[in-house]
């Protein structure tokens, strides 16, 4: 077994309104280094459309390596299906996620989820993250179901905290949820949302985590080119992030 684990981590890819050239690219670098998984923190798709999701399932499963997945607020039906957004938001991320396995299985990594979308907010704009006691205590449960693994790492779609990027996640309950899964041990917090790379260590009740988001594969670009974030892990909890841009 190889010293170190890599991981690809990836976000946004938007299908809907992908980039097949930075899609295929992605692909290639996947298929010529084979990491040991990939984790996509959401944003499969654009509109969250059937359509969009069996583009997305025919990509992800041609992958050759594990692929775990979150869900962000771009996959649950948009506006205008308010009814099916209301009703049934997450049978076609499920159906998915199924099909997919969605599980990173390693001796020195757990790959560990937190929901941060929601059918429905208090406030205008749904697409913002929030953090619900639920949610939270799901991820909570998560890492201390894997406390002897080296790194423990929280996959999901907005930064808990802003990372300073030109878009915001304004993610409520986030610094609670990221005070809470620092005092369980995760090492990392994993993210996308705000389609541009980001690596900062937050100190927070005494504790120190960090907080890795991935940029985009899709068209939607802001400051930065489409890129994902190569993980290396030296098998003692710690780890190395390079940004690779198209």
């Amino acid at each position: 077994m190889p010293d170190k684990t890599v991981l690809y981590h990836v976000s946004d890819l938007h299908f809907g309104y992908e980039d097949r050239q930075a899609l295929e690219w992605f692909a290639a670098e996947v298929e010529r280094e084979r990491p040991a998984g990939v984790v996509c923190t959401g944003d499969l798709t654009m509109r969250g459309t059937a359509k969009e999701f069996a583009l997305a399932a025919e990509w992800l499963t041609h992958l050759p390596v594990p692929v775990s997945i979150e869900p962000g607020n771009h996959d649950v039906p948009y506006y205008h299906m308010m009814l099916r957004r209301l009703a049934r938001p997450y049978v076609h991320f499920h159906a998915l996620k199924h099909r997919l396995g969605s599980e990173i299985a390693l001796p020195d990594v757990a790959v560990v989820s937190l929901k941060t979308i929601a059918r429905a907010q208090l406030r205008l704009n749904w697409s913002k993250g929030r953090v619900s006691q639920p949610d939270l205590d799901a991820a909570l449960h998560g890492l201390g179901q894997h406390q002897a693994v080296p790194l423990k790492l929280v996959a999901c779609h907005h930064p808990l905290v802003e990372a300073d990027t030109h878009a915001t996640a304004s993610t409520r309950g986030g610094k609670r949820a990221l005070a809470a899964l620092a005092r369980a041990g995760a090492g990392a917090v994993l993210s996308g949302h705000v389609h541009d790379p980001f690596d900062r260590v937050v100190e927070i009740d005494g504790h120190a985590i960090r907080m890795v988001g991935a940029g985009t594969l899709s068209q939607r670009l802001r400051s930065s080119r489409p890129s994902f974030n190569r993980l290396v892990l030296d098998g003692a909890g710690g780890f190395s992030v390079a940004v690779r841009t198209l």
